[in-house]
C-alpha cells in the first residue's frame, strides 16, 4: 500500500514539473518574438531637383557627304572611324567621263570666241545687222557661264573634309554608280574635343524645367569611374514621333577622353526649381523594387505598421522620397528587415 501512495506522490510530482517547463518554454518562445528596435525622427529638407536622363553620344554637327553630280566613284580614302582633318580629300569620282565635259565646255567658248569676233569685224563693214552680232556676243557669254557650271561641277566631283571629324558610316564604295546628291560618307564632326553631346528623352513635365545652361553629370558606360561635367546646350521643341518623348542635348566637358558615338550614358540634370523631400537612412527600406519601397513606422506602444514610399534618389547611405510617409513623424531605422505587420517589437532609446 505504501509503495502505490509512493508511485503515486512521484508521478504527480513528474506532471507538475512537465507543467512548469512547458510554461517556460512557451514564455522563451514568446520572448524570441520581441524584436528590438531603434526609431528616429523624420526630416525633411529642399533640394535642388534632378531629373535622371539616358541618352547616346553623339556630335553637335552630323552631315552626309555626297558629289555634286552622279559618276563612279573612282576612289575613298577613308574607312569607318577614321579621323580626317579639314580639307583633307576624303573620295573623287572616275573623272574620264567629267575631264571631255570640261574639254567640250573650253572647245564652244573658242568656237563662240570666233564667232563673236567674226561678227564684229563683219558689222564693222556693214555686212552684219546689230542684232546679228548681239546675238553672237549672247553666244559667247552662254559658252563662258556653261564652262564655269561645268568647272564647279568638276570640283564638287571630289569630297573634301569641311571641318575635322571622322566617318561614322561609309555608304558607298568604290567602283559604285552614284547619283548626283547620294550620300557617300556619314561623318561626325569634332572640334578639339568639344563638340561631344549625350542626346537624352526626357517627359514633357521634365522639359517645361530644363532650361539651355543648366548644370549635368554625366557617366558614360564605357568610362564608368568617371564622372564628366555637362551641361544643357539645346532642347528640342517637338516631340519625337517614335519615342513620344522630348529631347535634351547636352554638351560634354571632356578632357582625356574620347568617346565613341552611340555609347550609351545616364544623366542627372539639376533644375532651377527646388523640391521639398523627405530624408530617411537606407537601413530603414525593405521590399526595394526601383523606386517603390516599403517603411515600417512604429503602431503604438509594441507594434509596427508598413508603409508604402517612392524614391527620388539614393546618395550614399541617405534616401531621399519623393512620395509617402504623409503625416509620420518617427520611423523604424533599425532590423527592419526581420519584422512584419505582426510583429513585437521593443523600442530602444
Amino acid at each position: 500500500m505504501k509503495k502505490i501512495q509512493l508511485l503515486s506522490l512521484a508521478a504527480t510530482i513528474l506532471v507538475l514539473f512537465s507543467c512548469k517547463e512547458k510554461e517556460k518554454a512557451k514564455k522563451t518562445l514568446g520572448e524570441a518574438d520581441v524584436i528590438p528596435v531603434k526609431i528616429s525622427s523624420l526630416s525633411a529638407l529642399g533640394l535642388s531637383k534632378k531629373i535622371s536622363a539616358t541618352g547616346l553620344v553623339s556630335t553637335e554637327n552630323e552631315a552626309k557627304y555626297s558629289f555634286k553630280i552622279g559618276g563612279i566613284i573612282s576612289r575613298v580614302f577613308v574607312e569607318e572611324g577614321q579621323f580626317f582633318r579639314k580639307g583633307q580629300l576624303l573620295a573623287t569620282l572616275n573623272s574620264t567621263e567629267i575631264a571631255a565635259g570640261v574639254s567640250q565646255s573650253s572647245l564652244n567658248v573658242e568656237k563662240a570666241q570666233r564667232d563673236y569676233e567674226r561678227a564684229v569685224n563683219l558689222y564693222k563693214d556693214s555686212v552684219f545687222t546689230l542684232e546679228q552680232l548681239q546675238n553672237t556676243k549672247t553666244a559667247l557669254d552662254i559658252a563662258q557661264k556653261a564652262k564655269e557650271a561645268v568647272a564647279f561641277n568638276e570640283h564638287y566631283s571630289k569630297i573634301y573634309a569641311a571641318s575635322d571629324g571622322f566617318v561614322s558610316q561609309k555608304i558607298a564604295s568604290e567602283g559604285e554608280v552614284i547619283g548626283l546628291g547620294m550620300p557617300v560618307l556619314a561623318i561626325n564632326e569634332t572640334q578639339q574635343n568639344n563638340n561631344y553631346l549625350l542626346k537624352v528623352g526626357v517627359t514633357d513635365r521634365e522639359w517645361a524645367i530644363i532650361n539651355p545652361g543648366q548644370t549635368a553629370t554625366v557617366t558614360l558606360d564605357g568610362y564608368a569611374d568617371k564622372k564628366i561635367d555637362a551641361f544643357v546646350f539645346r532642347k528640342s521643341q517637338a516631340a519625337d514621333r517614335t519615342l513620344g518623348s522630348f529631347q535634351i542635348e547636352l554638351k560634354l566637358k571632356l578632357k582625356d577622353i574620347k568617346p565613341a558615338v552611340g555609347m550609351f550614358g545616364k544623366a542627372e540634370i539639376a533644375t532651377n526649381q527646388d523640391e521639398n523631400v523627405k530624408v530617411i537612412p537606407y537601413g530603414s527600406l525593405v521590399e526595394a523594387d526601383g523606386d517603390k519601397a516599403f517603411v515600417f513606422i512604429p503602431d503604438g506602444a509594441n507594434k509596427v505598421r508598413k508603409i508604402p514610399v517612392t524614391i527620388s534618389r539614393i546618395d550614399n547611405q541617405q534616401v531621399y522620397l519623393k512620395d509617402g510617409l504623409d503625416g509620420v513623424e518617427e520611423i523604424v531605422i533599425s532590423n527592419s528587415a526581420y519584422l512584419n505587420e505582426k510583429s513585437t517589437i521593443k523600442i530602444i532609446r
